[in-house]
């Protein structure tokens, strides 16, 4: 066996790593540390009456550009055959489009113009290739998922690891990491540690910088400054519904709602999870970076009050009047990281202290 490589974070980010790892030309013990007892991070999916498929997190992958197409070829090395195929929740005026959207600031930068740029294409190099992702492309797949659920990626991403070979560590939390003089990391944990000779972190940036030695205070500094936004997440079920429109969803601005952040069609991307007798899905998504406001205001974050707000921006928005048939409300706390104008120079800083 060769090197051996610690991944810290046994969300999808972990268990992708892993997996590329554990396919690399050379032999490497991988090992993979998750705090809590089940891997996912925020991918998770829970079945509802007549097998009705609940997103708590993510709902879906989008096919396009290079990244999309590598995780459709490992989507068929998984072998996973039940595909369904069919945004950032903080303040529009602090994010960089540099950092969230690449993909129209380089249209902007190559061409002057981010119309004429996503016409005339960025240029880049070719993409990886297969039957799936040329399915994708001649069907025009805005986005995909799993008849059984996006956390269906991460299970099969876990039965891979654990047949080929990668320990995964489970409810085993990192207490802090230090570099030894022989130039290998000591991975802390609970009541063990593990020696490693590279490191991967799969972390929230604030999470990792509590777990630097002291001789990467500077790097620490920089991951500290990258904030996250908490959202809550309201799933709804009707019985006999029908939308009044058909897309993916919309957005609300915050000048009219500070508190709803927009409404996804779940039944009009993913039909196929709507359950038997299939019954019309929504979820709303709320706070954001307005979160602390609602707090600041004295407003207690109740499953109560955040079904009683999300119901009425159903009704009010898409005229679902009647009380649903089903419930599930869930608060994710500092789930989505923000890329705030200047991002791009902290990743040059984290660059330079990496090196």
């Amino acid at each position: 066996m060769g090197r051996t490589v610690v991944v810290l974070g046994g969300g999808i980010s972990g268990l992708a790593a892993s997996y590329h790892l554990s396919r690399g030309p050379k032999p490497l013990k991988v090992v993979l540390v998750e705090g809590s007892e089940r891997l996912g991070g925020w991918i998770r999916s829970v079945r509802g009456p007549g097998g009705a498929v609940f997103e708590l997190g993510p709902r879906g992958i989008r096919p396009a550009g290079a990244l999309g197409a590598r995780t459709l070829l490992m989507v068929a090395s998984l072998a996973m055959d039940s595909l369904c195929r069919g945004v950032f929740a903080g303040n529009s005026r602090e994010l960089s489009v540099r950092s969230c959207f690449p993909s129209l600031f380089q249209a902007e930068q190559t061409h002057r113009s981010v119309l004429l740029g996503l016409l005339l294409g960025a240029g880049q190099s070719s993409q990886p290739d297969s039957a799936l992702i040329r399915q994708a492309r001649a069907e025009r797949w805005s986005q995909w998922s799993l008849r059984g659920g996006l956390e269906m990626l991460p299970q099969a991403l876990n039965h891979h690891l654990t047949s080929s070979g990668v320990t995964v560590l489970r409810g085993q939390p990192v207490c802090g990491l230090s570099l030894q003089t022989e130039g290998h990391w000591k991975v802390s944990l609970g009541d063990s540690c593990l020696e490693a000779d590279h490191v991967i972190s799969a972390l929230p940036a604030s999470v990792l910088s509590k777990l630097l030695p002291a001789e990467a205070a500077p790097l620490a500094r920089v991951l500290s400054t990258i904030t996250a936004v908490s959202v809550a997440v309201v799933n709804l079920q009707y019985r006999g519904a029908r939308l009044p429109v058909q897309g993916f969803g919309h957005l609300v601005p915050s000048s009219e709602d500070p508190a709803i952040l927009g409404i996804v069609y779940d039944s009009v991307a993913f039909p196929e999870q709507d359950g038997s007798p299939p019954g019309l899905r929504v979820t709303v998504m709320l706070g954001g970076s307005w979160l602390q406001t609602l707090e600041a205001r004295g407003t207690g974050l109740s499953q109560e009050l955040l079904q009683q707000q999300a119901q009425e921006a159903a009704a009010t928005q898409l005229g679902l009047k009647g009380p649903p048939s089903h419930c599930l409300v869930h608060l994710h706390r500092n789930c989505i990281p923000q890329y705030t104008l200047g991002h791009w120079k902290k990743l040059g800083k984290l660059g330079k202290q990496r090196g």
